[in-house]
């Protein structure tokens, strides 16, 4: 069967011209005063060299143009629009209107970005606030943080994590995690998984500048209960992964791992790009007692310069039983991505144990 060499679809193709069309559409059949065409010559006209994050802003202005309504009569059409769209990211530009045009109507605001949340996010939108008037937007959020819908919740503990992904990072937040701290309290254990994975990604944001705030923050939470449990465990993975000592002692893995390397296999000594590696790790417990075991393995990636970059991955958590013997495995596909890029030249691999690095072996990219 022949490859299919069919491009993938861009991901600023999801606002495209179709869409935009549609948009229009929708919007005029809103409200009699859209402006449909003002809308699309704003939206189309240089669109093809516009990122997504462009194409989503102009989207917010070309709306902004083409209906010529006051900001809280604009809010009550966008409301109306919300339902109607079919993609999640895309309704993105409805609080970004927000972001850009509801300074002066804070409560308003803030209504219309907890509307708009479960649609698709206002996570990115409520930023602006946050940069203009932190202590003011986080009560709003603090009571978000106790609402019954799970998408607003998380809002709560998204939208003010100093580190967010794709957006500017909140810099009071960076300095003192602490005015952002009463929210995560109040999601500690939180039923919904998509809002305890924002928790975590929280803790582990604040971790990157201030770990022993982190650990000071789960130390004095109730880790029995499973959800505040898993919590934890992933918002301590980037400590985890550079041998934090309290973070290792936290989850029970703070002593030095007593273990033989038996064999360490790295296989096929030779890939190209698409092909697979594998990893099979074999070691036995030197311990007279039971272990808590993390174990990870380490890439040290060829740079174009010629140097390496490494990065950890979790590879496996265990309770080693004195004497016993265990064997693990990996397959890794060596494929690019758009945060990595791969080079030819030796690719060391290591194992690490409980933050210890004990074993080590290499591959070569062709």
């Amino acid at each position: 069967m022949p490859l299919d060499t069919t491009p993938a679809p861009s991901l600023k193709d999801w606002f495209d011209e179709a869409r935009y069309r549609t948009l229009a559409s929708q919007l005029g059949g809103l409200h009699p005063r859209f402006d449909r065409k003002r809308f699309l010559k704003l939206t189309l006209e240089g669109h093809e060299d516009r990122s997504l994050m462009q194409r989503l802003r102009r989207t917010s202005e070309a709306t902004r143009e083409a209906l010529p309504l006051d900001y809280r009569e604009s809010l009550d059409v966008l409301r109306q629009l919300a339902p109607r769209i079919d993609h999640g990211f895309v309704t993105l530009f409805l609080p970004d209107f927000v972001s850009l045009y509801g300074h002066e109507d804070f409560d308003a605001s803030m209504d219309a970005l907890k509307f708009f949340t479960p649609f698709g996010s206002s996570e990115f939108a409520i930023r602006e606030f946050l940069k203009r008037d932190l202590d003011r937007t986080l009560g709003v959020m603090r009571g978000w943080s106790l609402d019954e819908n799970e998408h607003v919740r998380r809002l709560a503990s998204e939208g003010c994590r100093p580190r967010l992904p794709w957006s500017f990072r909140l810099t009071g937040l960076v300095a003192d995690p602490t005015p952002a701290l009463p929210i995560l309290e109040n999601l500690k254990a939180d039923p919904s998984l998509y809002v305890r994975k924002s928790v975590a990604n929280h803790l582990n944001d604040i971790a990157k500048d201030h770990p022993d705030k982190t650990l000071s923050v789960l130390r004095s939470w109730d880790r029995d209960h499973p959800h505040t449990a898993w919590i934890a465990k992933r918002a301590l993975r980037t400590l985890i992964k550079e041998g934090h000592a309290g973070a290792l002692t936290l989850l029970g893995a703070g002593e030095a791992a007593q273990v033989r390397i038996d064999a360490f296999i790295v296989s096929p000594k030779r890939v190209r790009l698409g092909e697979v590696v594998n990893f099979s790790l074999t070691f036995t417990s030197t311990a007279r007692k039971s272990q808590r075991l993390l174990v990870d393995y380490v890439i040290h990636y060829v740079k174009q310069s010629g140097g390496t970059s490494e990065k950890v991955f979790k590879w496996k958590e265990l309770d080693l039983g004195p004497g016993e013997t265990v064997s693990i495995e990996k397959r890794q596909t060596i494929r690019d991505f758009t945060t990595r890029k791969h080079y030819p030249g030796k690719h060391r691999v290591e194992v690490q144990v409980n933050g210890a690095r004990l074993a080590e072996g290499a591959f070569e990219v062709l």
